[in-house]
């Protein structure tokens, strides 16, 4: 296909390096067939050899050890018989790595001959070229990331580090991971840092953007290189949106002939692109995954990526991006602990929780039994960062921790800390009188809280109330987010780019130099314009159900929104999207998808408080970014917020599965016989007068979320269950 539309279109350039693995593959296949010189096209950004170099594990530590760098124990195969060969000298366990694959396809770490047998030949199997590399484990060393570009006049800048939360046996896009790194000291960066330059200019990138992966033994320190992409990967996509940098805009512009210092900062339009990015804040990113939709699938997290989507969150610090990071992803947490499923919370006040319907560490009981809780630390999972709260919680210590998990003692430490403060928050209640009556003996722990990334609901639930009251008492004492920009420079320079992020900070006392009087103020870098805003709302991780779509709704609502003469604000959470790139709208919020954080910046640009007239804030548009926004519009509306376009009560209309069988009454339209339920009584005596087999499915889901056909009431009392905790109105 390719060839045709080469043969139809005579390019003079092919560039493989922003098409993913695929891209790769596919240029190499051109060019191999002599397709490429039959036609006069030429490969540019990475050569056919340079990808070769790269991509062969042979060549790659072959080039690596020239340069001095250490590489782990290893031999490449061809055949399930050189594999074991190479096995003798390796010695179990051992990683398994297929050629010229993707996200870790077809390979893994291995631990008993059955298990190499059966790997080995899956990675001869997956691998285009029939190769698979066998090398030492690198289990438990820590794993980082360098995102490096390189111009064709040998100028080579840093972009990003990347250090992975989990440790090495995690595939990266399955792990959750921080930018810029925080454990390595400034020798060992250093030591990476030279060694990614050495590499990328080793293999030959002469122009554009390659991702280096390294890993570090947590007692000594020694480095070792893992691989290499020559071309931009996820890994990119998020160093971009982590730093404002637009990493594949400019590796296309030097795979053309520019080098960085030609290129003008589109943030700053006064650095050049051969300034490394420095940034001021935390970012985290944290994997998506949806097993809830396959029941039996395996969750153990191997080097094979199982993530179908991710979110990414900004702070100030690592606990507040952190916690941000946890409410991104949409799993009804919003946050690490504190939430209405919490075993330690509701075994402390003597109540029974409810199961989320999903696995994760709310399906045991609690205490968790030690046994138990050390297989879950060691082994790991989507749940495995709850289950980490809970050995907190039940007193266990970091090193105990960090021997099971080999996660950082600096992780665990913040962890062990939001931990601790939980029971302060909760002596609080204890102490004093109800939040409710009087707020004033929890004002110093709720600041605290806020800068520390906890979510109004949170505290609500260890304060036994609810989310409003705790945001009036906010609004109360002006404890409120500021918004900070996205600028590579660490406020060096001005930004004139509007990307921008929540914290909260501590504000600064300054005298009054008139009048002698203490000010004290918390510095927004906010810009707010005279002009007339709408607001769109994204459809946050990418999952099964609710992908890319919708991304292309929403930026083109964003486009639509500008030609008629108002702001576009985009708000999502996704950094795989358009619509989080700095220029797609007038204003980008990166923002977790929830009623809180999306009424702190409406009510932020709407320049007065929301339901008063002569705000700045024409409208919320909430249905192009699928289910996400639509189960925030009666709460958006509630507050004061327009909703423009499809209305909140058309949405109910529409999603409520009661209300849509009564409009099909109305308007006499054939329809299936049904009932609603709300409680598992109900349910049944609803399928024994329509008779078994019965499609049963909860309203405001997406892609058929915890749909099911159900022959029997005990396979209905087991969907009861996920479908409460599926259906956002329960």
């Amino acid at each position: 296909a390719v060839e045709k539309i080469i043969e139809i279109e005579r390019p003079d350039a092919l560039l493989p390096t922003l098409g993913g693995q695929t891209g790769l593959n596919t240029a190499v296949a051109l060019a191999d067939a002599g397709v490429l010189e039959k036609y006069g096209v030429e490969m540019i950004g990475a050569t056919r050899e340079v990808i070769h170099r790269a991509e062969d594990r042979t060549e790659f530590k072959n080039i690596c050890l020239g340069l001095g760098l250490d590489m782990p124990k290893s031999g490449v195969a061809h055949t399930i018989e050189d594999a074991r060969t190479i096995l003798e000298e390796v010695n179990l366990p051992c990683c398994i790595r297929p050629a010229y694959t993707l996200g870790g396809t077809g390979g893994g770490f291995v631990f008993n001959i059955e298990e190499f047998e059966t790997i080995a030949a899956r990675g001869l199997e997956y691998s285009p070229i029939t190769e698979i590399l066998i090398e030492e484990s690198l289990l438990g060393w820590k794993e980082f990331e360098l995102e490096v570009m390189r111009d064709k006049a040998d100028n080579v800048v840093i972009v990003c580090s990347i250090e992975n939360f989990d440790p090495m046996g995690v595939d990266t896009g399955d792990s959750i991971t921080v930018a810029p790194s925080q454990t390595l000291t400034d020798k060992e960066y250093q030591l990476m840092r030279d060694a990614a330059i050495a590499i990328i200019r080793g293999i030959g990138v002469e122009t554009g953007g390659s991702n280096i992966q390294f890993a570090t033994e947590p007692e000594t320190g020694r480095m070792i290189v893992v691989e290499m992409n020559p071309r931009v990967s996820r890994s990119s996509a998020l160093a971009s949106k982590a730093t404002g940098f637009p990493i594949a805009k400019i590796a296309a512009k030097l795979a053309v002939g520019y080098t960085l210092d030609e290129l003008r900062n589109d943030i700053t339009r006064e650095t050049p692109a051969c300034f490394e990015p420095t940034i001021d804040y935390v970012v985290t990113k944290i994997p998506r995954w949806t097993f809830e939709k396959f029941p039996d699938a395996d969750e153990t997290l191997t080097t094979q990526m199982k993530s179908v989507g991710e979110g990414m969150s900004i702070g100030r610090t690592f606990k507040e991006s952190f916690q941000k990071g946890i409410r991104s992803m949409e799993v009804k947490r919003f946050g690490l602990g504190l939430d209405s499923n919490d075993k330690w919370l509701k075994n402390i006040r003597g109540q029974s929780s409810t199961s989320t319907g999903e696995k994760s560490a709310e399906d045991t009981s609690y205490p968790i039994e030690k046994s138990h809780l050390r297989r879950k630390l060691a082994v790991p999972s989507q749940g495995r960062l709850y289950y980490i709260r809970y050995a907190f919680k039940m007193g266990w210590s970091v090193d105990e921790v960090f021997e099971l998990t080999k996660i950082d003692p600096w992780f665990l430490t913040h962890i062990k800390e939001l931990a601790d403060f939980e029971d302060e928050l909760l002596a609080a209640q204890k102490a004093s009188s109800p939040f409710a009556e009087d707020v004033s003996p929890y004002i110093e722990l709720l600041r605290k809280a806020k800068k520390w990334g906890y979510s109004d609901i949170q505290l609500a639930q260890a304060w036994n109330t609810n989310a409003e009251t705790i945001h009036q008492a906010r609004e109360k004492f002006d404890i409120k987010p500021v918004y900070k920009l996205v600028d590579t420079c660490a406020a060096e320079f001005e930004a004139y780019t509007p990307y921008y992020y929540s914290t909260y900070e501590t504000p600064i006392s300054q005298v009054d130099p008139e009048t002698g009087e203490i000010r004290r103020f918390v510095e927004d870098e906010n810009r707010i314009t005279e002009k007339k805003k709408v607001v769109i709302l994204g459809g946050g991780p990418n999952r099964i159900g609710q992908g890319i779509e919708f991304d292309y709704c929403c930026v083109h609502a964003a486009f639509a929104a500008k030609e008629l003469g108002y702001e576009a604000v985009m708000v999502n959470s996704n950094p795989e999207t358009v619509s989080t790139d700095y220029d797609t709208s007038d204003m980008l919020f990166f923002e977790p998808l929830t009623l809180e954080d999306v009424l702190n910046l409406c009510e932020r640009i709407n320049g007065k408080k929301l339901g008063q007239p002569g705000g700045l804030l024409h409208g919320v548009i909430v249905h192009f970014g699928g289910q996400t926004p639509l189960n925030l519009a009666r709460g958006l509306e509630a507050a004061g917020v327009p909703i423009i376009g499809t209305s909140p009560e058309s949405i109910d209309l529409a999603e409520d599965r009661k209300r849509f069988a009564e409009v099909l009454e109305d308007l006499k339209l054939i329809s299936p016989a049904s009932g609603t339920a709300y409680t598992v009584e109900k349910a049944k005596q609803i399928a024994d007068k329509l008779t078994y087999p019965v499609l049963v499915r909860p309203s405001y889901v997406l892609g058929g979320r915890a749909m099911e056909i159900v022959s029997d009431p005990q396979q209905l009392d087991v969907y009861m269950t996920k479908a409460v905790d599926a259906s956002s109105v329960g």
